[in-house]
């Protein structure tokens, strides 16, 4: 078995339909319920739920992050780091229209139903965050972050 740098990382995200990415990374950022965090090799073992954001990945001798959209889930680092999500897309991969009637429509909803029972209130707010952070990443396009 090749021996990993002691600075990379072994990550794994997963969908419910597929193995979404598998590599040996240098960090992973994605945004967990109290903000943005970031995870390196020999970071101290952790269970975080995910919220609905960003998720960079800085691949190992590159100057760019890759950037995904993802619908909540949990990470869980140890040795290496799963990433759990219900959904995961790449920039090229979301139809920008679809996200955009998915957003106008969970405004209108929320603008016309102010007085609406709580969790339907939090599940449009959640599909509102969810085609804003869809739409943020198609906009990107095929631009990346520089690193830090």
């Amino acid at each position: 078995m090749a021996r990993m740098a002691q600075n990379l990382v072994s990550v794994e995200v997963i969908t419910p339909e597929k193995l979404f990415y598998k590599g040996d990374v240098e960090l992973v950022i994605c945004r967990t319920l109290t903000g943005d965090e970031g995870f390196m090799a020999g970071h101290q073992w952790a269970t975080k739920l995910l919220d609905i954001g960003e998720l960079r990945i800085k691949e190992e001798d590159k100057d760019q992050y890759l950037r995904a959209a993802v619908a909540g889930g949990f990470i869980d680092v140890k040795d290496s780091i799963v990433i759990y999500t219900d959904a995961a897309e790449w920039a090229q991969d979301i139809d920008a229209n679809r996200a955009q009637i998915a957003k106008e429509r969970a405004e209108k909803w929320l603008a016309d139903n102010p007085e609406e029972d709580e969790a339907e209130q939090l599940k449009r707010e959640a599909a509102l965050r969810r085609a804003v952070t869809r739409l943020t990443i198609y906009e990107a396009g095929t631009k990346k972050i520089n690193t830090l």
